[in-house]
């Protein structure tokens, strides 16, 4: 509880004086719930009372367990911004020296809407380190277009050195690109329609069939019916790209070939990439892919698993709170050492106080890193 506490120690409590239940216990009884396959306020009180015995070893519980009224009206007046900020401040203990691909991607939390006021759904825009797996920040936006000046704020939070940023065209912006060279970082971002003239020059050039062939890499993959081809191509001569267009720290161009095959069915869709390293194409091959992982590996595991898009959090900051919770308990699971899905270890987590433990103490691990 101590390192909890060290923690998130920037975050305020929002609530008036003479609160009866101190905010820190809130909070991690609502971790704890989220560990547990909880889902919602009403959750965690009733995970409370049942895991009273537990949580005693750890907190003092002065008042007993807080209502599901006091852990929404927490969550809803919480300020999300230093709530992230030190969720972003545990992973940076883990995110230490990391190399590799981190994605950055969107996700829009559909139960988060609110008919009588208007309110959107909110959109949430991650960053997921590939390899390990670990969602290392996110912040949020009101709608998917917002994700242009949402993406920068994002990276300026991360320690980009040695890794490849890849995102989707959206984000194939000269300052976020700049951003990530100037953070020692690179890129392989998707180009689409979005850079009107780069593209086209691009999409000529690499379609021009009477230059020489380009070093290109295969790989094909075959599951449930589905058959999916992938060819990736590097080209390094682009000196007249440079020249023309000025792109921040351009030194490749790529392209993906993707054709899949399914129940007599061929489809085919050819993107073009700007690269800030000249990858080999095996490796442009898999750092394009890294982008899809994204999808499997954090936002289906949030909707089907955690049941995400199924929550009606919706009054104030109560969704972006709760579901940076959410994200914490999903990285707390990932982190522990032992083999099993999040879907398994959080039913662990339920049928034992020991494996929570386990999962709890993380927090203590991360401070000796």
């Amino acid at each position: 509880m101590e390192e909890f506490i060290a923690c998130f120690s920037e975050v305020s409590d929002p609530r008036q004086e003479n609160v009866r239940h101190n905010l820190h216990e809130v909070l991690i009884i609502g971790l704890c719930t989220m560990l547990c396959g909880g889902e919602d306020c009403s959750d965690m009180e009733a995970f409370g009372r049942a895991k009273r015995p537990f949580l005693r070893q750890f907190l003092h519980l002065k008042h007993g367990i807080p209502s599901h009224d006091t852990f929404s009206r927490v969550f809803r007046q919480l300020d999300p911004k230093p709530f992230h900020a030190c969720f972003v401040r545990f992973m940076e203990r883990f995110a230490q020296g990391l190399q590799g691909v981190i994605a950055v991607d969107g996700k829009t939390l559909r139960g988060s809407f609110d008919r009588a006021s208007g309110q959107s759904p909110l959109h949430m825009v991650h960053a997921w380190a590939v390899d390990q797996r670990l969602l290392l920040g996110q912040i949020a936006t009101e709608a998917k277009s917002n994700e242009i000046t949402a993406v920068p704020k994002l990276l300026a939070m991360l320690s980009l050195k040695g890794c490849i940023v890849t995102a989707d065209a959206m984000s194939c912006q000269r300052a976020i690109c700049a951003q990530i060279v100037e953070q020692g970082g690179d890129y392989v971002i998707a180009l689409k329609g979005n850079q009107g003239t780069l593209h086209n020059d691009v999409q000529l050039f690499l379609e021009d069939r009477e230059r020489p062939a380009d070093a290109s890499h295969t790989t094909i993959d075959a599951d449930h019916g589905r058959i999916e081809t992938r060819i990736g191509t590097v080209c390094t001569d682009i000196g007249w790209v440079v020249q023309q267009h000025g792109w921040p720290g351009l030194a490749a161009i790529g392209k993906m070939v993707r054709t899949r095959e399914t129940q007599g069915k061929t489809t085919t869709q050819t993107s073009y990439y700007l690269l800030s390293t000249p990858l080999s194409a095996a490796r442009f091959t898999e750092v394009a892919r890294a982008q899809w992982g994204i999808e499997n590996g954090l936002h289906w595991v949030l909707d089907v698993t955690m049941n995400e898009d199924r929550k009606r959090n919706w009054k104030d900051r109560g969704p972006e709170n709760i579901a940076l919770l959410r994200r914490l308990a999903l990285n707390l699971a990932k982190l522990e050492g032992s083999k099993g899905s999040v879907k398994g270890k959080l039913k662990r987590a339920g049928w034992s106080d020991e494996f929570l433990g386990r999962l709890l103490a993380q927090f203590a691990h991360g401070h000796m890193r």
